[in-house]
């Protein structure tokens, strides 16, 4: 249906969940893809499988948050594939979930350069190079919280990161539209995911809200927590021809849960 043949695609933090299964998805629509990660075992296993599948990938290794670290690999993309049309910005942490006084400065400042710095570098680097190839496809992966739901306890400094990939995406939908490139943001809710594993929590019971949902807080699953391949069904979309008059607009993918909340 969605056929991304000659298309050259970027996907960070692609060694595992939401960006792995989106990698995947883009080279099943016939697209290169760089998977990129901090971790270089899990990227390397992405990239194994997409190719034993029969696809082309290439598998990458840098900080999403380190200047330098990005501007090279986005100039070895451009030198071993001459383009760029595809990006998706998902690397991210949920980080420190706590009390604002009790969320010390430097556990702030991470998240917030993770996943703001990070989106931010992905970007300024790769624009060039879509506008090089014509035009493309920008997709930042951002979330219910901070665009829909502000009831995760302590989440403050992860919510305040994806409202700024929102306002980010909005900003730049004007700024980029002149040169053909389009961006735009998804927004999951539950996933089944890894992100999790990594998640710190303190003080949950100081900054929780009671709140009393309907019996399963996921009405379209009744209370089940959504696949990574649920987002990689939409990234495939936004990468796609499909969606060429789309820009500036989230998509929440979450089976109705911000709407009860």
């Amino acid at each position: 249906m969605y056929d991304l043949t000659g298309k050259v695609a970027l996907v960070t933090g692609a060694g595992s969940g939401i960006g792995k299964a989106s990698a995947i998805k883009l080279a099943e629509a016939g697209a290169v893809v760089v998977v990129m990660s901090r971790t270089a075992e899990e990227v390397e296993a992405t990239a194994r499988e997409i190719e034993a599948k029969g696809g082309h990938a290439q598998a990458k290794t840098a900080d999403t948050s380190d200047e330098n670290a990005m501007q090279e690999l986005v100039d070895g993309i451009i030198r071993d594939h001459k383009r760029l049309d595809i990006v998706v910005a998902n690397a991210g942490i949920n980080g420190v979930w706590a009390p604002i006084e009790g969320l010390k400065p430097d556990e702030w400042d991470k998240t917030i350069r993770v996943n703001l710095r990070g989106t931010y570098l992905t970007i300024h680097h790769t624009v060039p190079h879509l506008e090089a190839a014509g035009g493309g496809s920008i997709i930042v992966m951002s979330s219910i919280n901070g665009t829909r739901t502000f009831t995760t306890p302590g989440a403050s400094a992860y919510s305040v990161t994806k409202a700024g990939q929102l306002a980010l995406v909005k900003q730049l939908a004007l700024e980029l539209g002149e040169r053909r490139i389009r961006i735009n943001a998804i927004c999951p809710g539950a996933i089944e995911s890894e992100i999790s594993d990594n998640t710190q929590q303190r003080g949950k019971e100081e900054t929780e809200v009671p709140v009393e949902f309907p019996e399963g807080d996921i009405p379209l699953t009744g209370g089940k927590s959504g696949k990574a391949e649920d987002i990689a069904d939409a990234v495939l979309f936004l990468a796609s021809d499909a969606s060429r008059h789309i820009t500036g607009t989230p998509i929440w993918i979450d089976g109705g849960q911000s709407l009860l909340r």
